[in-house]
């Protein structure tokens, strides 16, 4: 792929979308500008943009509990639920979606492992092997798409998380950790691996790929900003009064991500003196989180990867979620053998999560697209578990919402309910349909969800 240097980009056609301000060992993608945009005119004279899709993979553990995610009403007619509710601001750009399931993460006769099939399975649709050895499984949807479409961006995919990967050993009754710490599969035996510290993902996403220079800007911490101002500059003078408002944002953006990056990895070495922490370890799960969904958004917002995934724990992870007063481990308390004041602190996990759900589509909805909308609606974000009731290990009826209407793709607004059990998979064809890289089939698929058209 080629990349363009802002120097080589000033022509009759403005500035190229691929425009990258570079530094020493930096090279920063740039939010889509009118300048960039190559406008025709459509019948009736109004101007016509075609901007990329992209999807975003959310994955939480242990399921949720069910009588509180699941909306009330009809198709069109229907509320939130009480997990739910801090979506509301985006129940317009949304589906809930019912009775999705992934029969390859039951027990189908090889016993214990309900949290590892659950991981592996999410976005594979795929049978793992039970293994702790030669693992094998499939490709997950979010590498179907990157395959295809990867080329036409810096990176193909971004993997983030917030947990250490685990790629050898057995988890889970007899499974390898590689099914609970992956959601994300290049190929049957390959897992792609996800960054858990938001400085090295920031530094993925940003750096230019040589290491001595790299090197030379980590010895003097300048920021990001200060390294491509040269080229900064020299776009700003380039642009009209809208481009230039919207690179002020989007710089000041950046800027403040690394300042948050900074303060996380100052508060941490004041936590832990003894400890050299060179990219900076976040103990703060809501910091962590939001972290995480920026530096997605702003990879989305310049282009630099259309397809994304993130975990927010590992199969089965037993976070403590001390910051809102439950101090037991998640894993443990998805056992919660309907004691209420469990299933009540579960619940309020649930809630919290769909809380830093909402800040990353209102992210999302906060940045104008060319296309007239916004990125949300410019993007397809699937967040859900591969498990419903964790008690009871169930792998049907998912708990599964598809925000951002992918450039017009889905009709949003809707609690889509079919009347059968269906695929997970067939979700995922949707999907990819949607992404313009279709595939023959994936996972266990029958089809695509008709009820998504």
């Amino acid at each position: 792929m080629n990349l363009h240097s802002a120097k080589a980009d000033n022509n009759e056609n403005g500035i190229h979308r691929r425009t990258l301000l570079r530094g020493v060992g930096l090279a920063l993608g740039l939010p889509m500008l009118e300048s960039m945009t190559p406008m025709a005119k459509s019948a009736f004279g109004a101007a016509e943009v075609a901007s990329p899709k992209r999807m975003a993979c959310v994955f939480f553990p242990n399921g949720a509990i069910m009588p509180d995610w699941n909306p009330t009403g009809t198709e069109t007619d229907w509320q939130l639920s009480k997990t739910l509710k801090p979506l509301e601001p985006f129940k317009q750009k949304l589906n809930v979606i019912r009775n999705l399931a992934h029969d390859n993460g039951r027990a189908n006769g090889d016993g214990a492992g309900d949290h590892a099939r659950g991981g592996a399975t999410f976005l594979t649709a795929a049978r793992p092997v039970k293994t702790s050895g030669n693992i094998r499984l499939g490709v997950s949807v979010d590498q179907v798409a990157a395959t295809q479409i990867g080329s036409e961006t810096r990176l193909p995919s971004i993997e983030l998380g917030l947990n250490v990967n685990r790629g050898s050993g057995s988890c889970d009754s007899g499974y390898s950790c590689a099914y609970s710490s992956n959601i994300s599969w290049r190929n049957e035996t390959q897992p792609m691996p996800k960054e858990i510290t938001p400085r090295a993902a920031f530094e993925r996403m940003f750096s230019s790929g040589n290491t001595a220079e790299q090197r030379e800007r980590n010895s003097v911490r300048q920021s990001i900003l200060d390294v491509v101002q040269n080229d900064a500059n020299r776009i700003m003078k380039k642009v009209g009064q809208t481009d230039r408002r919207k690179l002020d944002e989007y710089f000041t953006s950046v800027r403040e991500i690394e300042m948050r990056i900074e303060r996380a990895e100052t508060e941490d070495q004041k936590a832990m003196p003894d400890l050299k922490v060179p990219f900076g370890r976040i103990e703060a799960f809501r910091e962590h989180t939001q972290l995480m969904y920026d530096l997605m958004a702003i990879a989305f917002e310049t282009d630099t990867t259309r397809v994304a995934t993130f975990m927010l724990d590992n199969a089965g992870g037993s976070r403590r979620y001390t910051e809102i007063g439950v101090t037991e481990g998640h894993h443990q308390m998805s056992h919660h053998r309907n004691e209420e004041k469990t299933v009540a602190k579960i619940s309020k996990v649930d809630y919290y999560l769909a809380e830093q759900f909402a800040y990353f589509l209102e992210k999302l909805d906060s940045i104008s697209d060319p296309s007239g909308g916004t990125l949300l609606d410019q993007s397809m974000v699937l967040y859900g578990s591969g498990l419903s009731d964790g008690n009871r290990h169930q792998h049907g009826d998912l708990p599964i919402v598809l925000a951002g209407g992918a450039g017009g793709s889905f009709q949003t607004g809707r609690y889509i309910q079919p009347k059968e059990e269906v695929p997970m998979g067939n979700l995922f064809m949707s999907m990819l349909d949607a992404m313009g890289t279709p595939a023959e089939s994936i996972g266990d698929s029958k089809g695509r969800l008709n009820e998504l058209a």
